[in-house]
């Protein structure tokens, strides 16, 4: 193995903290990879990294050797990029599902088309990866989100609806305000981060008014929430855009469209322990692109 390549390996190793997904990740043996790391310890005249059974970490000259390594690869990236080189490699993205596949994927083509030595590896999931450990480039999330060291670019906010199928509000009617929500059922969400199952939300005059109303069904999945709407089993909210397509087709109506649920903040996440390559730093830049139209949008 070369010495770049083993230096890539080395940074991947850290990242994955795993000889084993390192070498995968490389396309090379378990074995050819405890020898290329052997092989570097010995030519530095320093051990790199500290194996135990379960886990991989750097020493502490690793870890300085890890940071000037990743700085002189995002620099070489940056030379090829400025000269004028196409960009190359892959990027992975982690996102829910719903999002890959109406706003990004539909967008992808012309982003691979512009940088045909790019591959996008698209991961689809709702959970806050550890995007080191996991080889992830950057992840696009919606909500609120937990206290971590990862920098965080806002992409906007996704305006929220309340909708229910016309067969659910024959049955059950219309409510005109949030206060005649008695006699209403909702499709229960429960959170991925905590398991509670989350209350309706509704603002009035800026103030934010909870409803929990019975919930037959509980459901832990966007899809699985949206289908139980469309069934007529229970009020639903969700960021409108996941709705355009019902809500003209009729087969979902907005309700309480005067009292709208909390706008959902959208947020693009990257490691901030890790210099971003040009690839990754244009593949963020697409994103935003792509999803400003979106975000922006009122009604």
């Amino acid at each position: 193995m070369d010495r770049l390549a083993s230096i890539e390996l080395f940074l991947r190793i850290i990242e994955r903290g795993s000889f084993t997904a390192a070498a995968a990740s490389c396309g090379v043996s378990r074995a050819a990879a405890t020898a290329a790391i052997q092989a570097l310890e010995t030519r530095l005249g320093t051990r790199l990294l500290q194996r135990s059974t379960r886990h991989v970490q750097p020493t502490q000259e690793g870890q300085l050797y890890y940071e000037h390594c990743l700085a002189a690869l995002s620099a070489l990236e940056e030379a090829d990029r400025t000269i004028g080189t196409a960009l190359t490699g892959t990027i992975r993205l982690d996102t829910v599902g719903h999002l890959a596949r109406t706003i990004i994927l539909p967008a992808l083509p012309e982003f691979l088309a512009r940088h045909p030595g790019l591959n996008v590896h698209l991961g689809e999931g709702e959970r806050l990866v550890d995007l080191l450990r996991e080889g992830v480039d950057c992840v696009v999330r919606g909500g609120p989100l937990p206290d971590s060291d990862m920098i965080a670019r806002p992409l906007g906010v996704l305006q929220e609806v309340t909708v229910a199928s016309p067969a659910y509000l024959q049955q059950h009617g219309i409510p005109d305000t949030p206060d005649d929500l008695e006699g209403h059922e909702m499709i229960g969400f429960a959170s991925s981060r905590t398991r509670q199952v989350l209350p309706l939300e509704f603002t009035r005059d800026g103030a934010v008014i909870e409803r929990t109303l019975p919930a037959r069904l509980i459901v832990s999945g966007a899809e699985s929430c949206a289908a139980a709407a469309r069934l007529g089993i229970g009020l639903a909210q969700a960021p409108r855009y996941r709705f355009e397509d019902d809500l003209a087709a009729g087969t979902l109506v907005e309700i309480l469209a005067a009292f709208p649920p909390i706008p959902t903040p959208l947020t693009l996440l990257y490691p901030s322990n890790r210099q971003l390559a040009p690839r990754v730093r244009v593949f963020m830049d697409w994103l935003i692109e792509i999803f400003t139209p979106v975000t922006h949008r009122t009604t």
